[in-house]
């Protein structure tokens, strides 16, 4: 499993969550399954975890417990399924974002930039949409948006035209291809973190990560009971941004709404001031944690 995923600040996600031995919780990016087995571990005879996860690969990893429900579906759909198995209000939710180890360590899938393969990026394979489709067919204003919000590219516009002047050529089908598509607009010295954002965006918009993100968290606020814990880790500022919002307001922009006598009209109250990052120890041994914000509210 560790191969599959290394789970970043493992004790610090579980011990957000606050476990009750006869609790009930959701891990909603189950991956590897690292951090579902430290909550199985914590739980007794009587408590139940759903485990959610829309990749295929991920079904490998799942344990043998009856304790256990594997969903494999999207979390944007968590209030369904709760409801579906009877386990409404829960005690806590965990949701790791971002992409999995392992997805980016199959060049197949297309997610790194370190391999040559088909522009898929699609976390879940049953889909339709893929990077190669938001490459050679939306227009340039789309990606314009696309690469300018999600991947926050300073050369966004340039970087959208090429695109869509070289596809009249030829269609742009992989990770080299498109790497040799748009290599003059790449700033020397930058070519990891450039690429990096690049990816990141079209990811984004194959997976509507963004849109999922914010369905999932509206609907956490149903599902939790009172005192619940919500823990959730992010790995860049477009997620945290929208977790920290909903966490303070309730909502993702504009400011807090208020009752007739000025109190706040919030379902979480933040657990702690800020977010907390992963240590410089466990930073050496894992990179994908340098990037990791953990924010965790409690039900009001």
């Amino acid at each position: 499993m560790l191969k599959y995923h290394t789970p970043v600040m493992l004790n610090e996600c579980i011990d957000a969550l606050s476990i009750k031995s006869d609790g009930v919780y959701v891990d909603v990016t189950f991956g590897g399954g690292g951090h579902s087995n430290e909550i199985l571990k914590r739980l007794g005879t009587g408590g139940r975890l759903l485990a959610f996860d829309q990749d295929e690969d991920a079904k490998q990893n799942i344990p043998n417990d009856d304790r256990l429900t594997f969903i494999d579906q999207n979390f944007r759909f968590l209030k369904n399924y709760c409801r579906l198995y009877g386990v409404m209000p829960v005690d806590g939710i965990l949701a790791d974002l971002g992409v999995s180890s392992h997805q980016f360590d199959q060049p197949e899938r297309g997610f790194s930039i370190r391999f040559d393969a088909d522009l898929d990026m699609r976390m879940d394979q049953s889909a339709s949409l893929t990077a190669r489709e938001v490459i050679n067919s939306y227009s340039e204003d789309q990606l314009h948006k696309i690469f300018g919000i999600y991947g926050e590219i300073q050369n966004a516009k340039s970087l959208a035209k090429t695109i869509v002047t070289s596809r009249l050529n030829k269609t742009i089908g992989t990770v080299d291809e498109f790497k040799e598509v748009i290599k003059k607009l790449i700033p020397r010295g930058k070519e990891n973190k450039y690429l990096a954002q690049v990816f990141q965006a079209l990811r984004i918009e194959v997976n509507q990560e963004l849109e999922a993100l914010q369905e999932f968290l509206l609907q956490t606020a149903e599902v939790l009971r009172p005192g619940g814990r919500l823990v959730i880790m992010s790995y860049h500022s477009l997620e945290d941004r929208l977790v920290k919002n909903f966490i303070a307001k309730g909502k993702f922009r504009g400011e807090v709404e208020k009752d007739f006598y000025g109190n706040e009209i919030k379902p979480f109250e933040s657990v702690t001031r800020k977010a907390k990052t992963a240590s410089e120890e466990e930073i050496k041994g894992n990179s994908r944690a340098r990037s990791a914000k953990l924010r965790v509210a409690v039900k009001l």
